[in-house]
């Protein structure tokens, strides 16, 4: 069967098509960028810029040879960002279900309206919040997790110094993405067929028995998709991170503990000061969570498009 298109149809098609073209063509651009001016450090480093711990941007005259490394750095965007999946996913997910089964209308379209602006918020606003009201509450809940877990390696905290630690810097990270998880997730729950659910109850299940039976599983590649959109924030995080983080290079998987960073901030940290050959290193550092954020995004679409062909 030939469709045809009207002339507004076909405008609006090749917009929309010229749209995602350039997008496409912005990331491309940006990733040979990226790679373009931070060829030379992996050339110069090779594998030990991925692995190693050390960050020195070594003397003009090169007594001190200049040794650039982001191991501890990346392991840090990824503890901090899954800290903040952690928690955030729970919390969304049950956020979700209220404003969609269980609060009444008008509440409902308050906390949407709510959920909508908190989304917006910049990361400063987040930060500011962590440092001057947050980190006293996230130390006590950090001592009492070490005084009741520091038996297991991750918990452990001898010095008994709990503040600018991954475990706070991850729990704000999760204030900031709960709102993009949470909104995504009610958007697709509302989407539940709804002779399903009202089929549920007519079999005498329970409105429990209905989420558990027909909406969670209906709407799980949603909530994998906001989950990823909000690892991506969280992996991609600044402001945030460089107030709430001491910036160490020290591998650190004790989460409790005062050291710690991600990439991002220390490219904000550094790159004011930067030397040419340790810019090259900052945008070096920036193709890698480049690399990092893309796959994590390419494997929630997979995702995504698996669950919803297991579905159809």
């Amino acid at each position: 069967m030939h469709v045809v298109y009207s002339t507004g149809d076909r405008i609006f098609r090749r917009v929309v098509t010229a749209g995602a073209v350039t997008s496409l063509l912005v990331l491309a651009l940006i990733g040979l960028f990226l790679f373009a001016r931070g060829v030379e450090i992996f050339r110069d480093m090779g594998p030990k810029f991925i692995t190693g711990t050390n960050w020195t941007a070594g003397s003009g005259d090169g007594v001190i040879p200049a040794e650039f490394s982001i191991g501890p750095m990346l392991t840090g965007t990824i503890v901090t960002s899954l800290i903040a999946l952690f928690f955030a996913v729970p919390l969304s997910i049950a956020g979700a279900l209220y404003m969609e089964f269980f609060a009444p209308v008008k509440i409902r379209r308050t906390l949407v309206s709510l959920l909508d602006l908190a989304a917006a918020i910049p990361s400063l606003f987040f930060g500011l919040w962590g440092v001057q009201v947050f980190s006293s509450m996230g130390e006590r809940w950090a001592a009492l997790t070490s005084h009741y877990l520091g038996w297991f390696p991750l918990f452990n905290n001898e010095l008994g110094i709990f503040g600018r630690s991954p475990f706070i810097a991850g729990l704000v990270l999760a204030a900031m993405i709960v709102p993009i998880i949470t909104s995504v997730s009610r958007e697709v729950y509302s989407r539940t067929p709804r002779e399903l659910v009202d089929s549920c109850y007519a079999l005498g299940g329970t409105r429990w028995g209905a989420i558990r039976a027909v909406v969670l599983p209906y709407g799980r590649s949603g909530v994998v998709g906001g989950a990823m959109l909000g690892l991506g924030r969280a992996l991609g995080e600044t402001v945030a991170v460089y107030l709430l983080l001491n910036l160490v290079f020290k591998y650190n998987f004790n989460i409790l503990e005062s050291e710690g960073g991600n990439i991002a901030s220390l490219i904000a940290t550094k790159f004011g000061e930067a030397t040419p050959y340790e810019l090259k290193a900052l945008l070096a550092a920036g193709f890698v969570l480049f690399l990092l954020t893309l796959s994590v995004n390419m494997v929630a679409t997979a995702v995504v498009q698996r669950t919803a062909k297991a579905r159809s």
